[in-house]
């Protein structure tokens, strides 16, 4: 079953986040915290959404596999589209259909609400990932060199910043990430 994360899920989802970083070989770069994870889910302007995947057994439903996504926005198409950050499905419940119905969720959701385009990253080496993605005809964008600014050099370059003003003259509300 898929349904919307909820808040009493986010420690089952930063426990899957720490599964999906050692997997991925980068256990050391999993430094999200619950309180983070709760409000950027769950506080007054969320900004990333989750599904839970959940078996039942014994009479209880369990999470054993999430998307974690974000709303993105394509100059081209003039719309949003879906960005999927994790997609993790449990050792013990893969091959269960979990991670095709997660995917399947998100796509119903992007043709629901007009959305263009669905996107997400994939590591080079991840072979049975990519065989899947492709089986549901997802393309890769092979033109296309993911960048990355953190640490030093994108404090480096904000300090570089100059600024912005806004009608009111107050920054803080030009740069405002409000929905």
């Amino acid at each position: 079953m898929i349904r919307s994360a909820k808040p009493s899920d986010v420690p089952a989802i930063l426990a899957m986040i720490r599964e999906l970083a050692e997997y991925e070989r980068a256990p050391q770069e999993a430094k999200a915290t619950e309180e983070q994870l709760r409000t950027a889910l769950f506080g007054e302007h969320p900004a990333v959404f989750a599904l839970i995947a959940e078996e039942v057994g014994d009479g209880a439903a369990e999470p054993v596999g999430f998307a974690l996504w974000f709303r993105n926005f394509s100059t081209w198409t003039g719309t949003h589209g879906v960005y999927l950050e994790d997609l993790y499905v449990t050792p013990r419940a893969r091959g269960g259909g979990h991670g095709k119905a997660l995917l399947a969720e998100l796509a119903r959701i992007c043709v629901e609400r007009g959305y263009a385009r669905f996107e997400w990253s994939v590591l080079d080496w991840n072979e049975p990932a990519i065989g899947f993605y492709a089986s549901l005809g997802a393309e890769p964008m092979d033109e296309w060199t993911v960048r990355r600014l953190s640490g030093e050099p994108l404090r480096a370059l904000a300090a570089q910043a100059p600024g912005i003003a806004s009608t009111s003259g107050s920054l803080s509300e030009a740069t405002s990430l409000s929905n």
